[in-house]
């Protein structure tokens, strides 16, 4: 990995794509510094300390400490990812949006327009509860305007991220939006880390548990890896065909099938719609939010159980849903005959469409599943413990799954040149 990433810095292209990415991470940081006006920062800071705050502890965390200090970016880049959500599954149940999805570069564009629109009506919905709800304690306005400049600040701030996550992923390196959750969390972790110190050496925890974490830590680590990387080969075999005086096909070749070719997408998407809950809590009484952080959140006794199910379960879903999206077996099958290929002791057509399916999901399957008790393995530890390693496995899977996409991003593009290269010399 750091051979390839010394190589690509060797390279104008991509180390300028390199120095871009790093370029809108500087901004992002730069933005994270910038509070909201009229919001009292440390009447926040008390009440995220408090039994209100541990609601939105995930939220805080990958927002790499926004939410705490209220920046402008306090919302962070989850309007775009839930509306990313909404967008995908509307696809589906709605046959005009299905149709556009359909049309190639434009349709793709048109819907993420639309993925864009909704999600400043969704950061626009949160900066009103945060600003009337929840934080309306920590507010210093005393104008009209003043409101409105505090719901501006918070929904322009989810606008930059958007602006700069998509400008990652075209001009940058990897996915724009993915490596943003990335920055927000290695922000966090210096913290969290120290917060664990302190209460093992004030003797509020065993070092026993944190020495625990530290081996579940590196272990999440291996296994993302080899999930990530793992693939099944199926053989494909072309058949023989004669054009004019020439022979074209007959050799052999393979479909690659990752066991998660989702990579992280299904752990933020489930996070995001976890953190649904907790948001609706915002426009409520203090009764019903105390309810909430009890039966939908790690907070609470039953809540931690609960949450733990319905992770796993949104987590298992959105790897099959997103893997269904990137891998179209109807469309393979048929893409695989027009160009006279075949799978040996599979016939052509349906067929085959159904073997790639049967081969998916007993593939998939066992990989969700893995990837799900590793993302609330580190929560259950945490409850337990009392460290202050608040959503560990989700980042740790996070992260490292951002790495090795922009390890094979980087790669791909390595690749692809030196085959360029390798044209220009004949």
């Amino acid at each position: 990995m750091l051979s390839t990433f010394r190589n690509a810095w060797k390279i104008d292209s991509l180390r300028n794509k390199m120095l871009f990415t790093l370029f809108m991470l500087l901004i992002y940081r730069i933005g994270s510094h910038i509070a909201v006006p009229f919001m009292n920062s440390q009447v926040i800071s008390q009440l995220m300390s408090g039994a209100n705050g541990s609601i939105f502890s995930f939220l805080d965390l990958m927002a790499g400490g926004n939410f705490r200090r209220f920046t402008i970016f306090a919302a962070n880049i989850y309007p775009y990812v839930t509306a990313s959500i909404i967008l995908q599954l509307l696809t589906i149940a709605i046959p005009s949006l299905e149709s556009l999805a359909k049309e190639g570069e434009t349709g793709r564009k048109a819907i993420a327009k639309y993925t864009r629109y909704l999600a400043i009506v969704i950061a626009l919905i949160q900066a009103i509860g945060y600003t009337f709800g929840l934080f309306k304690d920590a507010v210093n306005a005393t104008s009209p305007i003043e409101y409105v400049t505090i719901i501006l600040s918070i929904v322009a701030g989810t606008a930059i991220l958007i602006w700069i996550g998509e400008q990652i992923t075209e001009h940058g390196i990897g996915n724009g939006i993915s490596i943003l959750i990335f920055a927000g969390i290695v922000a966090r972790f210096p913290l969290d880390i120290a917060q664990s110190v302190a209460l093992v050496r004030a003797g509020k925890s065993s070092p026993i548990f944190l020495v625990l974490f530290l081996v579940v830590a590196i272990a999440i680590v291996v296994f993302v890896v080899t999930l990530t990387e793992g693939e099944r080969r199926i053989p494909v075999q072309y058949a023989k065909r004669v054009v004019g005086r020439k022979m074209y096909g007959g050799q052999s070749t393979h479909i690659p099938i990752k066991v998660l070719m989702t990579g992280v997408m299904p752990i933020i998407f489930a996070n995001s719609l976890m953190a649904i809950p907790a948001t609706i809590g915002m426009f409520t009484s203090e009764s019903t939010r105390n309810w909430i952080e009890k039966w939908f959140t790690p907070a609470g006794g039953p809540g931690v159980v609960l949450y733990v199910v319905l992770t796993v379960i949104l987590i298992i879903f959105f790897t099959f849903f997103y893997t269904t999206i990137q891998f179209n077996t109807v469309e393979y099958s048929k893409n695989l005959q027009a160009n006279g290929g075949f799978i040996a002791g599979i016939r052509a057509g349906k067929p085959t469409s159904d073997y790639l399916s049967r081969t998916l999901n007993r593939l998939v399957l066992p990989g969700a599943i893995a990837l799900s008790i590793l993302a609330v393995l580190p929560t259950i530890l945490t409850k337990i413990s009392g460290l202050q390693f608040n959503y560990g496995g989700t980042s740790i899977i996070i992260v490292v799954g951002v790495v090795l996409e922009i390890h094979r991003v980087l790669e791909q593009q390595l690749i692809m040149r030196n085959y360029r290269g390798f044209l220009k010399n004949k």
